[in-house]
This record gives C-alpha cells, structure tokens and sequence, in this order.
C-alpha cells in the first residue's frame, strides 16, 4: 500500500518529513490556566510520571524509525498535535533513542482550554528557521462564544538550503458531530488559503509543506476548500481505504492525518527536492495485537484504562529526494 513516484532504495538524498498526533502528551504537573486535572497523579486517569517516561519513550521510538528503512537517518522535519507545552516537547527530543540526534523545536502556547498545542520538530543539521508565529483561528460556536481552539503553526524555513513554507494543523474536532462542526474546520483551510495568498505576494512560487490532524478526511468539503487554489497536491487521497487508515473509530477507518505539499516538489531542478512518495506508518507494534480491535492504534487510554500504548493515530510521513 505504498504510493511511489521513485523505487524504494536507501539513498542519502531522501528525507523524511512526517505528522504524528501523540494524543494527550501531558506532563504530570497541574496547570491552573487549563483543563489538564486528567492528566495529574490525582486526577481519574492517574497520570504519574512514570506512565509519562514509557510515553515519552513510546512515542520517541516510533519518531525513530519514521522512513528509517530507506533513508537510514531520523526525520528532518516531524509535526506533533496534543502536545500540552513547551516541556513536553523537550522531554521528547531528549529522550531515548532521539537523544543523540541535533533536534530543535518550534512551539507556542495557544488558546486551547485544555491546553494542548502543535509544535514542530526539526533536525539542524538539515532545517533552518527564517521565521516562525501562531496564526490564531478564529472559529465562534453556535451561541456566538468563541471556541478556543489550536492555533496553526506557521513556520519558514530552509530545508537543505531550499526556501519552504510549513504549516502545523490540529483543526477543531467533529466532538459535537461532523456537521455541526463542519463549518469551523472550512474557516481553518480559508485561513490557510489567506496566509498563502500573503506568501505569494512575497514570494514566487513559494514550496508549501501543510500537515496535521485536520479532523476531515481527503474529500471532506474543508480540504478540498484547502485545494481549490490548485497550488496543492495531496499525495493522501490515495492512501485512505476501508481497511486502512491513520485513525479508527467505531470499527471504521479514517485518514484525518495528512501532509500535502505545492507542486513545486516535482520539479527536478538541482538544489530543489522532488516529491518521492507518501505513506501511513502503521507498523505493527503500533496496533492492538488481539481482540475486537486487533490491528487498530494501540492508544495510552481506552476511556478511562490505562493500557500504556503509543497514540490512538498512526504517524504518517512523506519522503523528499535532494536533487544535489
């Protein structure tokens, strides 16, 4: 199930850039500013701190192996959603076996009422920060309150000297149904689509990375309002099928984990990249091995058990090949 432009081979001019939502990475310490008492050592689901270094191991090991069979090198760039903060992310990069690696981070604080955010992870020796903000999204519910949602990060930069634009989404989720919140998640891809019209002032022909927990599936009416500009590519309307997918639920599978990237990445212009292919990390130390949810993400919690898995989202990842 591998959507491929190029034979898969080991070559040093392959690189990885990958989306993971890690679902609920929380420190153990209580926050008064957000709804994060679950995750204390007090709170219903027992969070303590050693759940959170099997976490952070768990979730380090699987970022390892990200594209690793054919590239045989760590990610360079790497997308999280449900991070609580700034410590989290550390912890993370610091730890086994990510620790050697020369990783940094971009992240904010955003709004979220339980204070989870997006945050990009980026390995030096390949990506350079030229800039970096939040963009807020501004989303209001039903009664005109606003609904506090994730900001989306906007980060530009320099991978392997070449100008690209990434942003990092975790859209509002479908929690009171697909269409009544359907609405919210078309104002995140116009919001997009405005900062991009922005870019394009500045920039010719500007090179768009846009990953994320979009909370939509590939022909869900918000992304493809993100595609109606024509300047994207989204290399995941082929992965997505009734047996596969980066989420499950209700026994169904969905692929709101996407990476779609401009057209610009299938040129083959030397000092560019060229889009290699597109897949879901679904390996199977990542899924429940038995049971009526057998081969679905083994997730940290089932409701209110603790059952001490990864993520209840498979990563998902992308290749670019350096035209040197």
């Amino acid at each position: 199930m591998l959507f491929s432009f190029f034979k898969r081979k080991k070559t040093k001019n392959l690189h990885t850039i990958a989306f993971y939502n890690v679902e609920n990475l929380f420190d153990t310490e209580d926050d008064p500013d957000t709804l994060d008492d679950d995750f204390t050592p007090g709170g219903f689901k027992k969070w303590s701190k050693k759940r959170y270094k099997k976490k952070l191991y768990k979730l380090a090991k699987t970022m390892s192996e990200l594209g690793k069979e054919s590239t045989r090198r760590l990610p360079v760039l790497i997308g999280l959603a449900e991070v609580e903060n700034e410590k989290v992310v550390k912890d993370l990069i610091f730890s086994e076996p990510l620790r050697a690696t020369n990783y940094h981070y971009v992240h904010y604080d955003s709004p979220d009422e339980r204070g989870i955010d997006t945050a990009l992870i980026y390995h030096k020796e390949y990506f350079e920060v030229i800039f970096s903000e939040p963009i807020t999204l501004l989303v209001y519910n039903p009664n005109g309150e606003r609904d506090t949602t994730r900001d989306i990060l906007y980060v530009h930069g320099k991978l392997n000297g070449e100008e690209i634009h990434v942003f990092v989404n975790h859209w509002p989720s479908r929690r009171d149904g697909e269409m009544a919140t359907g609405y919210k998640r078309v104002r995140a891809a116009e919001i997009i689509r405005e900062q991009m019209e922005k870019i394009e002032r500045e920039y010719s022909s500007p090179n768009y990375i846009i990953m994320g927990d979009f909370n939509d599936d590939p022909q869900s009416e918000s992304i493809q309002k993100l595609m109606e500009s024509n300047a994207l590519y989204n290399p995941m309307e082929k992965l997505l099928s009734p047996e596969r997918g980066s989420a499950n639920y209700k026994r169904s599978w969905s692929l709101f984990d996407q990476i779609m990237v401009s057209h610009n990445f299938f040129n083959y212009e030397k000092g560019t990249h060229s889009f290699a292919h597109a897949n879901i990390f679904d390996e199977r130390f990542l899924t429940e091995f038995k049971g009526k949810f057998k081969g679905t993400p083994y997730r940290t919690y089932a409701g209110r058990k603790y059952i001490g898995g990864y993520s209840d989202h498979f990563p998902v990842y992308i290749q670019l090949k350096y035209n040197a």
